[in-house]
């Protein structure tokens, strides 16, 4: 175990040396001494002391500039500073608290105060040092469990005829619960999966790739949108106790320009067609979401398409991001964004619809994981 050090910091050999005796027989920590301001800086920085005590008045640089400098500085500023000094008023204390100091004992000091300051002060840097220890390996575990669960996603959207697609995928912390999927099927045919495990971070990454294993466990169900869900849901309630997921999943089929539909609590698919001129969502009748009990039945939703439709799945991170005023962004100004030309892509409107989404939040972090799978018909 590492020994704790303070830095000592006095011009004055007598309170010193009056510190080193009392430090020593009743903190055991190793102790380090300056005898003025810029010693003190140059020690702090090579050493990075657990505490340090320091004077206020020393000739050069004094103790608030020293406090003040310390702080300033990235690789001294985390290390508490608490002042001993005979200017007693309030003025001088408050001065000292507002460059960062966190107590002040005034001359003469009492030894039981002195010591009593120091171990509390020792305690609370130590735990907030392993408090940070421990967050900084949480972030890398979550940085790790992000890495992992993107390899999940489809490395690229494969070509379709008669399809085009485009994709948004981010999540509100390091880790998420969403899940986006394209699968080829014969005869001009494709799957489209979006998925929406309950909550972020975490635990929702690991239901979003149990997810993942289990709908690419079955590719002899892919033809049939009620037979994927049902699968997914059968299995998922065998290990699953207190989650859920959400998903759509349709087969689209390019020569019939149809679109099959099956849902599971999440929110409707959004339709634009040109010839109509408005955007809006496409009435599908569904179940409640996966992880629950066993469905009865899975209802499927048949959609004929146009050529220059457009059809959006997405999750409901995207409707439902706040702005600073608690407003929700709404299913509303989804649809609105589904009717912006279209002349670049889809990845144009999928751009549009996240920089509409930012813009909308003003610069308030997602609270919810986003995913977007934009198909235009051709």
């Amino acid at each position: 175990m590492t020994t704790e050090s303070i830095l000592l910091v006095d011009d004055n050999p007598t309170n010193l040396q009056m510190l080193v005796q009392l430090l020593e027989k009743s903190v055991g920590c190793k102790l380090l001494v300056a005898k003025n301001g810029e010693t003190a800086l140059n020690i702090a920085r090579k050493t990075k002391p657990d505490l340090i005590l320091l004077d206020i008045m020393m000739p050069g640089i004094d103790g608030f500039e020293v406090c003040r400098r310390l702080k300033a500085d990235p690789v001294t500023s985390p290390i508490p500073v608490i002042f001993l000094s005979a200017l007693d008023e309030t003025a001088d204390k408050v001065k000292g608290l507002q460059l960062g100091a966190v107590d002040y004992v005034s001359k003469p000091f009492q030894a039981e105060e002195v010591i009593a300051r120091v171990n509390t002060h020792l305690t609370i840097h130590r735990l907030s040092r392993e408090v940070q220890e421990q967050r900084d390996q949480l972030e890398h575990e979550l940085k790790v469990v992000s890495e992992l669960q993107r390899e999940l996603l489809p490395e690229r959207l494969p070509f379709i005829a008669g399809l085009k697609l485009a994709e948004h995928y981010e999540t509100s912390r390091y880790a998420g619960g969403d899940y986006y999927d394209v699968v080829e099927l014969p005869d001009g045919r494709c799957g489209l999966l979006v998925a929406d495990s309950e909550g972020h971070s975490a635990p929702a990454a690991v239901m979003m790739a149990m997810t993942c294993a289990l709908f690419r466990s079955c590719p002899d169900l892919y033809d049939e949108p009620d037979k994927v869900l049902d699968f997914i849901n059968t299995n998922l309630c065998k290990v699953n106790k207190e989650s859920f997921v959400t998903a759509i999943y349709a087969v689209y089929d390019s020569q019939r320009r149809a679109l099959r539909v099956a849902r599971a609590g999440h929110p409707l698919p959004v339709l634009f067609r040109p010839a109509e001129g408005k955007a809006r969502e496409v009435p599908c009748d569904g179940v409640f979401p996966m992880g629950y009990a066993a469905y009865e039945q899975v209802p499927v939703t048949d959609i004929r398409l146009e050529a220059g439709d457009r059809v959006l799945l997405y999750t409901d991170g995207v409707s439902e991001r706040c702005n600073a005023e608690k407003m929700l962004y709404g299913e509303e100004r989804v649809c609105r964004q589904m009717e912006r030309p279209g002349v670049d892509g889809p990845g144009a409107i999928v751009n549009g619809i996240m920089q509409d989404l930012e813009a909308f939040s003003g610069g308030r972090p997602a609270d919810d994981d986003q995913a977007l799978l934009l198909a235009f018909i051709e």
